[in-house]
């Protein structure tokens, strides 16, 4: 068994652990393996152990590994910042875009997404933790955005992403995540149908599982710490 593989096999077992704390159900809650800066090759051999699902950063370096991987139809998401002269490319080579933070990059993905192609699945990040640095959108301006982005067409806005700020302390950071949640709440109490919360990475996953994360994005404990 590769060393990939086996890291795999480790974050299922530590994802179905929180998910039964949680007293929620392992299968809602869905890996993303953040694969940028790692060669095609290793990301080929994750989907050989069974991942389907990949989350890249930089624009370029994606193309070149979506097209290399291709015959192994994997499900491609971006969740980087995203700048508006790039949103062509992310339109049309990615199923989801989880970093939509205004609502022009959010017309662009709309206006640009090949007709023929099944709706781009989006999700709004939210600075919940009010860092200048770190983008996203505040937690006041986020439902003027969700409900611009809603009726986008060619677009599906299934949910909301965050950052938070890195703490090991883990009441903040459920307090945080939830915070997320309750966001997500209050829009679908307002008639929406968001069903994503793209929330917690290698560090922080089983508060973001016990505060309702429907996706975890894990990097390191997958392909190992970067250079």
């Amino acid at each position: 068994m590769s060393s990939i593989s086996a890291r795999l096999q480790i974050m299922s077992a530590r994802i179905g652990r929180a998910a039964r704390e949680a007293g929620r159900e392992p299968a809602d809650v869905r890996l993303l393996a953040v694969s940028k800066t790692w060669p095609a090759e290793d990301l080929r051999e994750a989907a050989v152990a069974g991942q389907r699902a990949f989350g890249e950063s930089y624009v370029q370096e994606a193309l070149g590994k979506i097209d290399a991987l291709a015959d192994l139809g994997l499900e491609w998401h971006f969740i980087g910042p995203l700048q508006g002269n790039k949103t062509r490319p992310v339109a049309n080579a990615f199923s989801w875009v989880h970093s939509i933070d205004r609502v022009r990059i959010a017309q662009r993905l709309s206006e640009q997404r090949d007709v023929h192609l099944p709706p781009l699945q989006v999700c709004i990040q939210v600075n919940v933790s009010g860092e200048q640095s770190k983008s996203g959108v505040s937690p006041a301006a986020l439902p003027e955005l969700a409900r611009a982005v809603s009726s986008l067409p060619r677009l599906t806005l299934r949910g909301l992403m965050t950052i938070p700020e890195p703490t090991p302390d883990v009441a903040v950071q459920r307090a945080r995540f939830a915070s997320l949640r309750r966001l997500r709440d209050m829009l679908n109490s307002e008639g929406m149908t968001l069903d994503t919360l793209s929330m917690g990475m290698s560090d922080d996953l089983e508060a973001a599982i016990a505060e309702g994360a429907t996706i975890v994005r894990v990097g390191t404990a997958i392909f190992g710490s970067r250079a």
